[in-house]
């Protein structure tokens, strides 16, 4: 059986940084490219930032980029999502996703090309 498990999440301070991470189970994750999206209340679940099979190359929203870091540890299927500069328009749950994989450098902002998803972890900013 599949899981996908993040931790991390919690309450900061605008200008702070958190660390989300995304255990793996029942799957070998190097298999996999990853990918964190998250929804805010009211909203639709938003690609954050993924990464391919073995790290080389990563990928962000304009939302994030210079304020995020995707990584990956293959060696403990675990991905991980570390977010400094935090905003409260960063407010959400946090989600880790396992991709397809197919013709992923166009896809790897769609929630469609994956395949297996975490349950989430909240992550709130306040102001």
């Amino acid at each position: 059986q599949v899981q996908l498990v993040e931790s991390g999440g919690g309450l900061v301070q605008a200008g702070g940084s958190l660390r989300v991470s995304c255990a793996a189970s029942g799957l070998t994750l190097s298999n996999y490219p990853m990918g964190w999206f998250r929804q805010a209340p009211g909203k639709e679940r938003e690609v954050v930032a993924a990464i391919t099979w073995s790290g080389g190359t990563t990928y962000y929203a304009d939302s994030v980029k210079g304020r995020g870091t995707i990584s990956r540890d293959n060696a403990k299927n675990t991905v991980y999502l570390q977010m400094n500069r935090l905003k409260p328009e960063d407010t959400a749950v946090y989600y880790c996703a396992a991709g397809r994989g197919f013709l992923f450098s166009s896809t790897w902002w769609r929630t469609g090309s994956y395949d297996y998803w975490g349950q989430g972890t909240q992550v709130t900013v306040s102001s």
